[in-house]
């Protein structure tokens, strides 16, 4: 496709998405719940259409020898689909926050001011591999009133197609503008470019995937951004640790899924605990076949760790690669979180009052955690019914962002014939 037509194509896109969140102001809430809840019988309805789509991708990525963990955040399942379809209708039942009237005021002169809740407007969502991001992105924006425009990575182009016709079928069905829900039909990364020139259409662009497409999506764009560039989390063992929550915590943390933003990427281990604690941990995590980076003092818990360099504190791993690091105490391991962290997600094991609250008071990341594991930072797992990306940003969003992270608001000033003197 030439650019310049590229271009049309995307503009056309994002103005159709601009009347459509217009359209969205005045519809019922219960439309937009009842939109949401067709699309997840349509996911079962459907199921083997998006399997055959979603195979596409799968066998394209094979034949690009893409990794393991890339390949497995791009595969639906019925699982997959059953956990989309359960999404769904949990943000079906949240309340909205569109509409809500807050910070009330009566002036003296008579004047009644307060803050109307209200949606964004337009929303690009830029992202890479994992296709359940197109319907947890789309309900999201859907359920807080806003228009959505989806531009997801060249290796699930069929998977997020193939869900955005059956989420606009289901607006059509539910009496809403199907152009709520866009997407943008091709894998030129040129698209991406035409889209963050689109600042007369859309209001805020959230890029989810690798840290360079991030950073290039910040750098580029002349609509505002909210972003995170990478998961570096962190599990610190205390001293003051039951080991019997300490090991299932790392293992989950960096086990259970590792090519995820919010899996584990470096263990902290408390000097002063035991030898014979270290050890198991370490035992565990190799048993589970990762790979263990350490400094010289975890080097010497096994023959398996190799050495580490300062570039390990620094890297997101996205698999079963982890960097270990011994620290004499709570105050170290915090400032080793802050330097070397992303602010995404950081967790302490400990039985300790102290050190609890003086972690939870002085790490500085978006979500902390107490004897839990960092794959808990999420929005479905916060309660939230699924999430639209994880801010690691301090405006306007912090942290997994759902359906109130994508309202702003206005000023309502009500009166009846006042002038300023």
């Amino acid at each position: 496709m030439a650019s310049v037509s590229l271009n049309t194509v995307v503009t056309r896109i994002a103005r159709n998405a601009r009347k459509a969140a217009l359209s969205l102001q005045s519809v019922p809430k219960d439309s937009i719940n009842y939109a949401l809840t067709i699309m997840a019988d349509l996911l079962q309805s459907h199921r083997a259409e998006i399997e055959r789509e979603n195979k596409k991708d799968i066998r394209s990525a094979a034949s690009k020898k893409l990794s393991p963990a890339m390949i497995d955040r791009l595969t639906i399942t019925d699982t997959t689909i059953a956990s989309m379809a359960r999404g769904l209708r949990e943000v079906a039942a949240l309340s909205s926050p569109v509409g809500q009237e807050y910070d009330r005021r009566v002036r003296s002169n008579g004047l009644v001011i307060y803050k109307l809740r209200v949606p964004i407007g337009v929303v690009g969502i830029i992202y890479e591999s994992r296709p359940n991001v197109t319907v947890d992105a789309a309900a999201i924006c859907l359920k807080s009133g806003n228009a959505v425009i989806l531009r997801g990575g060249s290796e699930a182009l069929h998977s997020n197609l193939a869900l955005v016709k059956l989420f606009r079928a289901a607006l059509a069905k539910a009496g809403l503008p199907a152009d709520a829900i866009g997407a943008i039909p091709v894998s030129d990364r040129a698209a991406i470019e035409c889209l963050l020139r689109q600042s007369d259409y859309i209001d805020l662009i959230i890029p989810r995937g690798g840290e360079s497409l991030i950073r290039m999506v910040a750098e580029k764009s002349l609509i505002p951004v909210i972003k995170h560039y990478k998961g570096v989390c962190h599990v610190y063992v205390s001293a003051e640790a039951d080991m019997g929550k300490a090991i299932p915590i790392v293992v989950n943390a960096k086990v259970q899924r590792p090519g995820v933003c919010n899996a584990m990427e470096t263990l902290l281990l408390d000097a002063a605990l035991s030898l014979q604690s270290r050890r198991n941990i370490i035992r565990a995590l190799l048993e589970k076949d990762v790979t263990l980076f350490g400094d010289p003092e975890s080097r010497k818990l096994s023959p398996a760790i190799k050495r580490a360099t300062v570039n390990d504190w620094k890297t997101e791993y996205l698999d079963l690669r982890l960097a270990v690091r011994t620290v004499g105490g709570v105050a170290e391991a915090i400032a080793h979180i802050n330097e070397f962290g992303s602010h995404h997600t950081d967790a302490i094991v400990t039985e300790s009052t102290s050190e609890t609250e003086r972690f939870l008071r002085e790490v500085d990341s978006s979500s902390v955690m107490v004897n839990a594991s960092t794959r808990f930072s999420d929005g479905g797992e916060y309660g939230m019914g699924c999430e639209i990306g994880i801010s690691t940003d301090k405006l306007h969003a912090r942290g997994p962002m759902g359906v109130d992270d994508l309202t702003t608001y206005k000023w309502i000033v009500r009166g009846e014939g006042q002038v300023r003197g």
